[in-house]
């Protein structure tokens, strides 16, 4: 990993100092090759350098043993996935290498040693099929998540083919659906139908190479005789057909995406597709209680009111088919908060929020037609993640952590929160502190940090300082456990200092 990323860094700087130049012929060409022997010679040169300056520094051995200790470490969480009330999980380690698909019961779960029984096997697929398969997920049909489409690609490449699977067999379809390697994109819309965009031919795939078309394929037909449904231009980025399934009906949606971070957004009513009126910047976040819930991603202005960027609003699926625009805003944001996650369970809306970099998490209830809306409690001032729900039951997993708090996974069941997973404390944070502070920009903008010190920490200028920052693909960087900072950083004295840029 460390040789590629190096020498495609190497290559991309290379190729961007003689933009404008393409007369000139670049002697360093073959460093593009990223597998040629000329290239790869280079990086074991380089590496060995790099190794040599390291390993001559007193400290490193001990931070190197540290580390490689943490890294190999088996006590990870199990990331539960819910399908209804059973709990399915992929794993990989030494003696899983391509990783197995496997699953336990909610009950099991919770408990110190889960159950596990494996669905799927990779590293035993792989070789009997004699491919380097890469488990890619699995599109599974609710409410019995028996029919899944397992998505597998040859050594991890964005390519994949499917298969149809039978969870309670434990077995591949014989007859079932399948589909080429390709940049395909299935969706289950019943038991015996699938929504499917993929290379039917000449003319079929966007400039970007994903699909432009979709189609329904029903089950025993070939798939040259699925019917269309729906085209998109060859510039676009994608179309894609989809159907969300939810306990009060299903919704049949046709997506366009003509450009990243823009949409059109189609329900399909009666074999008739009928547009969304709403921005093509929105995303839709979800469809609970037979109300839709969008996010916006610029102002809008609509019905006599506008609406803020980064607000998350709700409508009955009626009014807005029938042209209503009377929103209701869930959550508006403000200079120091804005929408991080939305998910939902049976009953429940769930928002994270970022409010001035700290996360916090709300629940949303319909009654009577109004929402009604409650804060739920966190172990303290960190980063929350809505996990895995569902809406066959009001239960949701959710984790927390800070820069001195491992991951912990919670689960709430209706209300009630239970502690299921905690990652192990890899260094010893006792005596040592987190404080919010501010820096003031050159055009005022009051910009967060957070500083974490050391135990016995005197704020006498000679403590090392690790300063980190990000601000690019609206990636925020939030309080996060580190074991390898805080093994090799901050027990061996130096502050670390992590700055919220955007």
């Amino acid at each position: 990993m460390l040789r590629r990323t190096l020498t495609t860094m190497v290559a991309c700087v290379l190729a961007a100092s003689v933009v404008g130049a393409a007369e000139q012929q670049d002697p360093f060409s073959w460093l593009e090759e990223i597998d040629g022997q000329k290239a790869m010679e280079w990086v074991k040169t380089q590496n060995a350098l790099t190794t040599k300056d390291l390993e001559a520094v007193p400290v490193f051995k001990p931070i190197y043993n540290r580390t490689l200790q943490i890294m190999d470490s088996k006590e990870r969480i199990p990331r539960p996935s819910l399908h209804g009330t059973e709990v399915y999980n992929f794993w990989q380690d030494d003696v899983h290498e391509r990783g197995i698909w496997r699953r336990t019961s909610l009950d099991s779960y919770r408990t110190a040693d889960p159950k596990w029984e494996t669905v799927i096997d990779v590293d035993a697929l792989s070789k009997a099929d004699g491919q380097p398969w890469v488990f890619k997920g699995a599109d599974c049909l609710p409410p019995a998540f028996q029919k899944c489409m397992v998505a597998l690609s040859r050594g991890g490449s964005d390519a994949v083919i499917y298969r149809e699977f039978d969870t309670t067999t434990k077995s591949f379809v014989d007859g079932g659906f399948t589909l080429p390697e390709a940049k395909s994109r299935v969706a289950w819309r019943d038991k015996d139908t699938l929504w499917v965009g993929t290379n039917f031919g000449e003319g079929s795939l966007t400039t970007s190479g994903y699909p432009r078309i979709v189609k329904l394929w029903k089950r025993g037909t070939p798939l040259s005789e699925a019917k269309t449904v729906f085209e998109g231009e060859p510039g676009d980025v994608a179309a894609t057909g989809s159907t969300i399934h939810t306990p009060d009906g299903d919704y049949d949606l046709v997506v366009r995406t003509p450009m990243f971070f823009r949409s059109e957004m189609y329900l399909m009513l009666g074999g008739r597709l009928v547009r969304l009126d709403v921005p093509e910047d929105a995303e839709l976040q979800e469809i609970f209680k037979d109300h839709i819930l969008l996010a916006l991603r610029s102002d809008w202005k609509v019905g006599g009111k506008t609406y803020p960027s980064g607000a998350l609003l709700a409508i009955p699926v009626g009014d807005l088919l029938r042209g209503g625009h009377d929103w209701v805003e869930l959550f508006q944001p403000t200079d120091r908060s804005s929408l991080a996650q939305v998910s939902s369970t049976r009953d429940r809306v769930l928002v994270s929020v970022l409010d001035n970099v700290r996360g916090t998490l709300y629940s949303y209830t319909l009654d009577g037609g109004a929402w009604q809306k409650e804060k739920l409690p966190l172990p303290g001032i960190g980063t929350v993640g809505i996990g895995s729900s569902t809406d066959q039951a009001d239960i949701f997993f959710y984790s927390y952590q800070d820069f001195l708090t491992p991951a912990s996974l919670y689960l709430d069941e209706a209300g009630k929160v239970a502690k299921v997973k905690s990652s192990p404390a890899f260094f010893d944070a006792s005596g040592m502190k987190i404080e919010q502070l501010e820096a003031t920009s050159e055009d005022g903008t009051k910009i967060p940090y957070f500083v974490v010190t050391p135990k016995g920490f005197k704020a006498d200028g000679n403590a090392p300082t690790l300063l980190y920052g990000y601000g690019g693909f609206e990636v925020s960087e939030v309080p996060r456990y580190s074991a390898e900072i805080g093994s090799a950083w901050l027990e061996r004295g130096g502050v670390y200092v992590l700055a919220n840029i955007r």
